[in-house]
This record gives structure tokens, sequence and C-alpha cells, in this order.
């Protein structure tokens, strides 16, 4: 701002305050203000006492193979899961893995994970619904730290413990069946986004090679608007700029000024779309619904739209 009249001095710190207080994040800051934290800086406070980093990966053994120094592990399956419902961790056993994991009421906590940070974006929204602050997501996650060659350590840190505790979960946060059916049958003004792979929207596959949850029928829920994650992303998996997210949901009518519900599979990658619109658009309404196509196309006597026509078990 060097070297600029006053008047666009004023313009231009008016601009900064408006970006932040409005959610907008166009790339991690340099100083790690806002919900986006870069490798870079990661890297050099990985030594603050007041950061707590925490690994969230679906895949097995991954954390102990190796994993971003200091970093603590909750795995997606069994500590952010309830073990018996078909639920999200409960507040009990929420508050006692922060605690073991050493977040206190001034940690700064940084979630980072595999497969393009979708279950790290899956901690993110349930911190979120517990109520817990300062939570952010490394941009690019365990593919970027990695490709950058940046240190990795196989040994479990020592981490003292707290007595860290959290609010009711947020049911705001949270869409339910109920609410996804007010969506399509025009008893709410929610607008669906489906954030799976064209051929799942389409019904030509029921889910992704290897998916172990299945639902009987392909297809979507009636009206919802398809934009894959990948579309969120760079090649190195960060998300693309606050502008660029603004412009690809503003093309299906996403603009803030309705309520939204992402929804996927089982609702990580939907997760990671929640994020975008929330954390890096600052969208206020926004819901995820984790029971997602498991739980829609498995339910009995709800509408879908199924264009590619696939029938359960055919050839």
């Amino acid at each position: 701002m060097l070297n600029l009249p006053r008047w666009s001095r004023a313009v231009a710190f008016a601009t900064v305050a408006l970006v932040a207080a409005s959610g907008a994040w166009s790339q991690p800051a340099a100083d790690g203000s806002g919900p986006l934290v870069s490798t870079d800086w990661l890297e050099k406070n990985l030594r603050n006492p007041k950061l707590r980093v925490i690994e969230v990966s679906v895949n097995p053994g991954l954390y102990e193979r190796g994993h971003v120094p200091g970093a603590v592990n909750l795995s997606w399956h069994n500590d952010l899961n309830d073990r018996v419902r078909r639920d999200i961790v409960s507040q009990g056993d929420f508050e006692k893995l922060l605690s073991a994991a050493g977040v206190d009421k001034d940690s700064t906590v940084i979630l980072y994970g595999d497969n393009n940070n979708w279950f790290a974006a899956w901690g993110a929204w349930v911190f979120d619904q517990y109520g817990v602050q300062n939570v952010k997501l490394l941009d690019g996650g365990r593919k970027k730290w990695e490709a950058e060659n940046r240190a990795l350590e196989s040994r479990a840190p020592e981490v003292a413990a707290t007595r860290f505790k959290v609010t009711q979960p947020q049911p705001q946060l949270r869409a339910r069946l109920s609410d996804v059916l007010a969506a399509t049958e025009g008893r709410s003004d929610a607008k669906l986004v489906d954030i799976r792979s064209a051929d799942e929207f389409s019904g030509k596959i029921f889910a992704p090679p290897g998916a172990a949850e299945l639902a009987v029928r392909a297809g979507h829920v009636p009206g919802a608007a398809n934009v894959p994650w990948g579309r969120a992303v760079n090649e190195d998996g960060t998300f693309k700029s606050a502008a660029e997210l603004k412009a690809l949901y503003a093309g299906v009518g996403i603009d803030g000024g309705k309520p939204v519900i992402t929804y996927c599979r089982i609702g990580e990658r939907s997760s990671h779309t929640w994020f975008a619109l929330t954390k890096i658009l600052g969208y206020q309404n926004v819901r995820n619904y984790d029971g997602s196509w498991t739980e829609y196309g498995n339910a009995v006597g709800v509408p879908i739209n199924n264009p590619s026509g696939t029938i359960w078990a055919s050839k």
C-alpha cells in the first residue's frame, strides 16, 4: 500500500475489514488468521505451545507411518463417530478426546488429513457443532505437506491433558432426512447441493469404486444441484480463491441468500463443501446432511431422480 493516496489507503483497509467480517478469505493469511493455514505457516509455528495439530484421516495406519510433527491422531471411524448409534461422537466422549489431545480454551486447533481433507473437514464440522473456537484447516492437507517433502514423524507426542468442556451440539449445522424432504417437496426454500461425481449424481454408478457404504438406489435428491467437491480445489488440494468459489456456487444459484444443504454419500465430501461455503465464503445458513445418499437412497417412500435408470443389482 506504499505510495497510495490517503483515500486509496482508506478504501483498501475498509475492503480488508469487510472481507474479514464476511468470512471470505481468498487464501491462507500470512499471519495464520482466517479459516485456513498454509503449510509454510504451520511448519514455522509447530513449536507454538498454544497450537494443537490434529490429524483426522480415514485410512488405517497412515498416522502411525508418519504425521506432522506433534500432531495427535483422531480416528474418523472410531473417535468422531458414535460406535453404537449412527451419529456423531457424543458430547462426553468428545470432551474426553479433546482433553486427551491437550486442547484448551486458548488453543488454536489445526486439522488436516488424507483424501484431500474430506475427513478433516468433517472434523471441523463436528468441532463447530460443539462450539469449539479457533479451529482451522491446513490448506492442502497431507497431500500438500507430503508433496513438499516436509517433516513427518512416527512417534505419537506426549501431551499434557486438559479438562476441556464443549457446548451442547448445535442442530442448525446439521440437516436431517426430514429437512431434505422439506426442500425437495417445496416446503422450505433450502438449496440442495450434491457434491458427488457426475456419474454418482446421474445414477450411472452407486458409489465410487471400493466404497463400502451403499444405497439400494442410484441417482440424486430431486431438485439438487450437482457441484462436485473437486471443482472447489486446485491441483495441489488447496481451496480455490474466494472469488472463484463464489462464482462456482453462484452458477447454481447459491449466493448466501437462502439456506443451503450439502450432501454426498456419507457426509465427508459434503463437509468439505460445507467448509468452503461457511468458513471461506462466510455464508451463514449452511447445513451438512451427514446421512447423505446412504440414508436417502435407502429410505422407503422418498422420491429420487435417476437419469441413468440404473436398477439395483442389474449388470
